[in-house]
């Protein structure tokens, strides 16, 4: 182990240098393997490797040793620029590296490679260590297998993809990797499955989630906090269907752009229809069909409702990457001048909601549009310009975190994407806000103003759950199943100690009828009915004996405090009335 050596390179390049290792690693046990690509990602590396016989995750501990031998050796890493024929010759027997050469080769410059002392070579841009001995070999961990088509096209062969960790110092990595452990503990299709939430069924279809009552009762619980939210500030409901004629999204310029529609409806004699993969142009035309002046202006119009979309099957995963999403999709219609005092009711309205939910720390990404890439966007760049400036503006004056995505920008505006930390620390991208000067145009929305002339109102989309499946997957990690007392599918288990007290059981129940509590009837110890409530996380236990029918009263524990004792019903009552008002979260 390397105990004075000083690590001056950046962690990407440490990353990237491993995965160089990594290759060269394979290659000495595996000589016949084809070598595919090896990315810096997130905490870590991969490579994709086409073995001449398939490997298990059993071999990643002699991959490890043998790079760390590597790393001791003290390995220098050397640039040198190559003519495409002289890089086709160097990697002959290297398919998928040929493939990436004819693909280099179309910009007509030079291709670089880069030397790993004399045992490795790899067609590669750079950015390593200068030499292995600035690596900490104890600060990385090769971690799993998994398949990956070559290119990510399934008409491409699969090649198998080895993934590895890796940090400054061996505490990162220990640290990170108890994350890992606590992660598994908490994820949502483990939980979903435990505590009876959801299912996703072969025969329905992947990415289409399906909810037991103690799920249906959670979504609805966040969907009509968000619903009374909205509603309390002023926005009002409205219904759309979910399929339409393709002409719609002609006009709002999906069908050019968006790549995540499903296939038309082919009906006889009748126009192509889709289901719709977003619901802004349904809110354009609705506001399209009746006259308006600045009086109503600004127009808050909202509803809850499903939209579907075509995600690869390989990209879909639990409740987080799902066909079917439901949104709290808002639309503001609004003139200019009122743009401003708009988000700011929306910026209000979403950390509101981050603070009832439980999340305490956030950051806002400004997606604008790339000035290099302009045909992925439709409307004016002037127009651009002054949207991408006034959601800075706001920004700015608020004093939140925040971050310049370049080319994150919707393809008709940009956008704030609001991106929270869960209790492990991880982030996730949540609420949007979309500000809007090309798709009223694009449908001619109209308002007359206070002297009589025609204007183009301004259209700002926001979601602040983004969708509630995506949502409720990031809550059930977020609090480990185990939900504050507002969010509870069951408030309340009743355990009766013994079949005579059922009746006292019952009674309980229909006396705390406010709130959301199911009796443990089966027929087992006192002790399993408690682990079995516990199990299912249920904030409270009522334990119903003599004693408790004696007094009126119940013998309360709690799930993570454990025994508060004998309590009153009325007390009992208050002290949960109470909980519930002021939504307190524990993660």
């Amino acid at each position: 182990m390397l105990t004075s050596q000083v690590f001056m390179s950046s962690l990407e390049e440490i990353r990237h240098s491993l995965a160089h290792l990594l290759a060269a690693a394979v290659l000495k046990k595996y000589p016949k393997t084809k070598l595919g690509i090896g990315p810096v990602i997130e905490n870590g590396f991969y490579y994709d490797f086409q073995f001449p016989k398939p490997i298990a995750e059993a071999d990643l501990e002699r991959l490890e040793n043998e790079m760390r031998s590597l790393i001791k050796a003290g390995l220098d890493f050397k640039g040198e620029k190559l003519t495409p024929l002289k890089a086709k010759k160097m990697f002959k027997g290297q398919p998928f590296k040929l493939d990436l050469i004819k693909e280099f080769s179309k910009d007509k410059k030079p291709l670089t490679i880069y030397h790993t002392g004399d045992i490795f070579t790899d067609l590669c841009r750079g950015g390593h260590v200068k030499n292995t001995k600035e690596i900490n070999p104890e600060s990385f961990k090769l971690t799993h297998l998994a398949g990956a088509y070559w290119r990510g096209s399934e008409k491409n062969p699969m090649l198998t993809r080895i993934y590895g960790l890796a940090f400054n110092t061996k505490q990162e990595l220990e640290e990170h990797l108890k994350m890992v452990e606590e992660a598994k503990k908490r994820d949502h299709r483990k939980l979903g499955k435990e505590l009876g939430l959801f299912t996703i069924i072969d025969e329905i279809g992947p990415g289409l989630p399906l909810f037991y009552p103690k799920g249906a009762i959670l979504r609805r619980l966040v969907e009509n906090y968000i619903i009374e939210l909205q509603e309390k500030n002023g926005y009002v409901p409205i219904w759309i269907p979910h399929i339409t004629k393709g002409e719609l999204y002609k006009i709002s310029g999906h069908l050019d752009k968006y790549d995540a529609m499903y296939p038309p409806m082919k009906l006889k004699d009748e126009a192509d229809y889709y289901l719709k993969p977003m619901n802004c142009p349904h809110f354009m035309m609705l506001y399209k069909t009746e006259p308006h002046s600045y009086r109503d202006l600004p127009l808050r119009y909202t509803a809850t409702t499903t939209n579907y979309r075509y995600e690869k099957s390989g990209e879909l995963s639990g409740l987080t990457r799902v066909r079917a999403l439901t949104q709290d999709d808002c639309h503001v219609f609004c003139a200019p001048e009122q743009i401003e005092s708009e988000i700011n009711l929306m910026l209000d309205m979403i950390g509101q909601a981050y603070q009832d939910f439980g999340f305490k720390d956030f950051w806002i990404r400004i997606s604008v549009s790339d000035p290099k890439n302009k045909e992925k966007y439709i409307g004016n760049p002037k127009v651009w310009q002054e949207s991408e400036a006034a959601l800075k503006t706001l920004i700015a004056k608020r004093g939140w975190r925040s971050e310049i995505g370049v080319g994150e920008a919707a393809f008709y505006g940009p956008k704030l994407d609001f991106i929270l930390k869960d209790v492990l620390g991880r982030e996730w991208q949540l609420s949007t806000i979309q500000l809007d000067m090309n798709l009223p145009k694009r449908f001619e929305l109209e308002y007359t103003d206070a002297a009589g002339k025609k204007q183009q109102p301004v259209v700002i989309h926001r979601a602040i759950l983004g969708s509630t499946e995506r949502f409720l997957g990031i809550l059930i990690e977020h609090f480990g199943g185990a939900f504050p007392l507002w969010l509870a599918p069951v408030q309340i288990a009743i355990v009766p100690i013994s079949e005579k007290h059922l009746d006292y059981a019952k009674k309980l129940k229909s006396e705390l009828s406010e709130f959301r509590a199911e009796i443990s009837e089966e027929n087992e110890t006192l002790g399993k009915k408690i682990r079995n409530a516990q199990l299912q996380k249920i904030p409270y236990i009522l334990v119903a004996g003599d004693k408790e029918i004696e007094q009126n009263s119940a013998n309360v524990r709690h799930y993570k405090t454990g025994v508060l004792g004998n309590m009153k019903l009325e007390s009992l009552k208050e002290k949960l009335r109470e909980e519930i008002k002021n939504r307190t979260n524990s993660s």
